[in-house]
């Protein structure tokens, strides 16, 4: 059974977990640094997805941004059931205009026909772009047969390459913003980050806005402490 204890002692035992949180923040942070820096390889096939406006290919998916996440759903042809855990992952997405605003696409992939992907993802009331890969993309990426998986890809003028994958428990921490950026070569690019010196970065906090005023052209107020 836990203690319990009065304010003082309490207060001095949540210090010392506090302590061991922020171990954690630093090293989830060194982490992030590493990831910016792993080597990349060059997508040198040409990949096809079919989506709302019919056959694309892999540089369509990043709508113009520098970087794509791709999560690889689980939702195959004659599965007797969507899976539950992709499903689960798909209820944690974002509001992905604050990756958009960051440089960064994210998109759903699976196997199954269009027509179910698209029933299937206004039965669950998500908005997030999904596609349906038709061509050796996923095991091309390192996706297991049967799970689910995450591939990240940066565009460097015509040239895209993969920089970052994972599957399993890698893909647990994944929900926010931040989670999601600090998975990117890019990172959140804000000035604190032990970044490439080549990835532009600016101020924390000044990026933010409210998910539906990003087209403005003024800046929100200020929060979080900045």
């Amino acid at each position: 059974m836990n203690a319990i204890l009065e304010r003082d002692e309490w207060q001095a035992a949540r210090n010392a977990l506090l302590a061991e949180e922020k171990l954690l923040t630093k090293a989830q942070d060194r982490l992030a640094a590493l990831r910016r820096r792993l080597p990349r390889e060059q997508v040198k096939k040409e990949y096809r997805f079919i989506g709302p406006h019919g056959t694309v290919e892999l540089a369509d998916l990043f709508e113009g941004r520098k970087q794509l996440i791709v999560y690889h759903h689980m939702l195959k042809r004659a599965d007797p059931a969507p899976c539950p855990g992709c499903g689960l992952v798909g209820d944690q997405i974002p509001n992905i205009a604050h990756l958009n605003a960051r440089d960064t696409s994210l998109v759903f992939a699976s196997l199954a026909p269009f027509s179910e992907i698209d029933a299937f993802r206004r039965r669950m009331g998500w908005s997030f772009p999904w596609v349906q890969s038709i061509d050796d993309f996923n095991a091309d990426f390192g996706v297991p047969a049967n799970g689910p998986g995450l591939n990240v890809f940066l565009r460097e003028g015509e040239t895209i390459l993969r920089t970052y994958c994972t599957t399993g428990r890698g893909m647990e921490p994944l929900g926010t913003v931040w989670t999601f950026l600090d998975i990117t070569p890019l990172g959140r690019q804000e000035l604190w980050e032990d970044s490439p010196s080549d990835v532009v970065r600016s101020a924390p906090y000044q990026w933010w806005r409210l998910h539906d005023e990003y087209d403005h052209s003024a800046k929100t107020a200020n929060c979080c402490g900045s």
